[in-house]
Parts: structure tokens; sequence; C-alpha cells
């Protein structure tokens, strides 16, 4: 009988013993075989086989694995909404679907500038509004005058007898106070007709009263719209009729006197010269209380006018001066003659002629254009082109000759 424990029960029987691969040796050279008859047990803790050690693998329980899916829905729901959102709001307004390589400039609104001036204004509306065109007087009893320093065009020019009388035009500002308001000629009747303005004054020459009915000029003559008008106390007449925009805008639009269509002057930003020529002007209009200076105020860029050797300033209702400082001076030389009355002045103002305009400092001669009424005065350079004025009030005075014009 075989027991458990004969090499022959556990196939062990004719087994060689183990060797040392580096002795050939057995492993246990003393006994080939234990007490039992078996092969000695392997000790592999005695050899160098430096065995690769097996990769962890990372286990989750189910538990964990329902928490991770969670998870992930969350990002994925998260993801998505994002990106609908994102198509819903498109970065600069891009399309979807296509790179916004390069990001959008800022569109820079057009500058809206007065149909009159030149100057920025807030609003369209303004160019809207009917020129409106005052007679306003230039005797020494009616100085200092009230609203000239507002107009954004005023014409100078002899009335009569060496007298000058201004025509000064408003659209974009509205003075409360302006006067003395005086009589009206043909010439300006002429001047007012080029910017489709209507035309404020007390009565006129006979001409012009005439001219009025026959050109169709948009009147505002005191004499018909007595309550628009007021006659201060503190002058006596006839230097003491007045009246504001407000008034006479009010006539305009009881008489349907709507937005005035005409050709603006050409307008440029100013550009002070740094060589200027032109620093002191002088115009020898008619004699000493009418003549005119201007002086360059460089830090301002404009021209101080004087009159009568004294400075040529405005008041207002207030009492308050400011002085007479147009950005542009202009001489248009006209031959000057007098009317069919034998008193009052008349001007061939149409036609063309020598002009000599005054800003940034310098002096540029050029020519005048006005081939009808209803055209507009058009201004040239030495070479034929559209001759630019300065953004701000501009100042015209005609002169019956060229050599009534210096400056140094």
């Amino acid at each position: 009988m075989i027991d458990d424990f004969s090499p022959r029960a556990r196939g062990q029987e004719g087994k060689r013993p183990l060797q040392d691969p580096k002795t050939n040796n057995n492993t246990h050279p003393t006994a080939a075989h234990n007490d039992f008859g078996e092969a000695p047990t392997l000790d592999t803790s005695s050899l160098n086989t430096n065995p690769k050690p097996k990769k962890r693998r990372f286990h989750l329980t189910k538990k964990q694995w329902i928490i991770v899916g969670i998870i992930f829905g969350v990002l994925v729901l998260a993801g998505g909404g994002f990106w609908a959102w994102k198509v819903a709001h498109p970065a600069n307004k891009t399309k979807v679907g296509k790179v916004n390589k390069t990001a959008s400039k800022p569109v820079e609104k057009p500058v809206l500038v007065s149909n009159l001036t030149g100057l920025p204004i807030q609003d369209a509306s303004i160019n809207n509004r009917p020129v409106t065109g005052v007679m306003i007087e230039n005797s020494p009893d009616a100085r200092p005058q009230s609203g000239l320093d507002q107009a954004g065009v005023v014409f100078e020019a002899v009335a009569e007898g060496g007298i000058t009388r201004f025509l000064a035009l408003f659209q974009d500002t509205a003075p409360a106070y302006l006067g003395p308001v005086r009589s009206a000629r043909p010439y300006y009747l002429l001047w007012a007709q080029g910017f489709d303005a209507s035309l404020a004054h007390v009565g006129g020459s006979p001409e012009a009263l005439n001219d009025i009915k026959t050109w169709g000029i948009k009147d505002l003559d005191q004499f018909a719209n007595g309550g628009s008008y007021t006659r201060i106390s503190s002058r006596y007449a006839p230097h003491n009729v007045y009246t504001s925009i407000a008034n006479l805008n009010a006539i305009e639009s009881k008489k349907g006197y709507g937005a005035s269509k005409f050709t603006s002057f050409p307008r440029k930003i100013d550009q002070p010269s740094q060589a200027p020529n032109a620093r002191s002007v002088d115009f020898a209009i008619s004699s000493y209380y009418y003549n005119s200076h201007w002086d360059y105020d460089a830090a301002n860029n404009r021209y101080v006018r004087s009159e009568g050797g004294a400075a040529h300033t405005q008041i207002d209702q207030a009492g308050n001066h400011t002085p007479i400082a147009p950005k542009t001076v202009v001489a248009l030389v006209m031959p000057q003659g007098i009317e069919a009355d034998d008193l009052h002045t008349a001007y061939n103002t149409i036609g063309s002629g020598t002009m000599f305009v005054f800003q940034d400092g310098i002096m540029q001669q050029g020519t005048w254009s006005k081939p009808n009424g209803p055209s507009n005065f058009t201004f040239t350079d030495a070479k034929g082109q559209p001759l630019r004025l300065d953004a701000g009030q501009t100042w015209i005075t005609v002169m019956g000759s060229a050599g009534g014009v210096t400056f140094k």
C-alpha cells in the first residue's frame, strides 16, 4: 500500500533535483530528496529574476460608477447650454458657423454741421429751420448793436450817405434781443435771396419795397407785423426797434415759410498759419466812423473788429458786452453807385469780381460770382478751385474798389 506521502503517490518519483543555474549544482547538494522522498520546493526569493510588476487596475464600485455618470451628465448639459447661449449671442454679431478673425471697429456717426456756418450741430432738424435775415443799423446812435455776434453770416455795405448797414443771417442760433432793426435796400434783398432767407426790416427804399413784391421775397416787415417788434425806451426813434428770432420764427411759421434751400459756402476746419501775413486789416469803406479795422487774434484764430477808432462790441439785454470777432473776413469788390432816386446807394451785385479772404492769419485773393438773385455767391481761388471758408461766423464787407483793402 502506498500512502499519500510517498513519491509515487505524489507523482514525483524519478524527478531530478533543481539546480542552481550559475553553478549547475543541486539546490540542496546534501539531500536530493526530503525526508518524504520528494524533490525540495524551490525558494524563489533567492532567484534574481526581476519580474515586471503587474499594472494595478482602477476598480470602482457600482455606487461610484453612478456618481461618475451623474457628474458627466451635468457637464454635458452645461456645455450644451453654454454653446446654445453663444449661438444666440454671437460675439460682435458674427454669423453662426463663421469665425470672426478680426474684431469689428465701432461705427463712427457722421458729424452733423450747420448749413449756414459749417459748425457742428446736435440735431439735424436745425438745418430744416428757415434762414432769417435781419436788417441791423450801424449809425453811431445804433451802437452797440444786439445779436450780431450770434449771426452765421453778416453782410456789410453802405446804405446811404456813407452810413453802413448790416444784413445778419440766423439759422442755428436764436438771440432773444436783436436790433436795432432798420430799412431794406435792393442789394440786401438779393443777398438774402441767395440763402432763401426771410427778411425782417422796418420799411425800405422805394425800389426795395417794390422789389420785395416783384421778387417774392419772404417778407417780415415790421409795418405788417408790429406785434413781433418792440421799441425800447433806452433809445430814441428810429434807433430803437428790436425783436427776437423766436418772434420772427413765429411769423415765418404763420406765413408758411419753411426750411430754406440754398447752396452752402464750402467750409473747412480752421488751420492757423505758422507764418501769418495778415495780422492787421483795414477796409476804407466810406469815412472814419464807418471804416473798419481787424486785428488777428492768433490764440483764437479769429479777427477782432473795430470801427470809428473803438472796439466793435454787441450788448445783450442784461448789459453785457461781447466783441465782434468772426472766423473769416471777406471783402467783395463791386461797382458802387446810386439808386434811381439819387439818394440811396446801389451795388452791381449780379456778375463777378475780385475778392479778398482773410482767415487763419493769411490773405487769399480770389473771385466771387453770382449769376442771379436766387443763386448764392460762389467763391473760387486763384486756380479756379472752390475757396473754402473756416467754419464759424463769416463777415462779408462790400467794397466799391480794391484799393480800399489793405493789410500787413
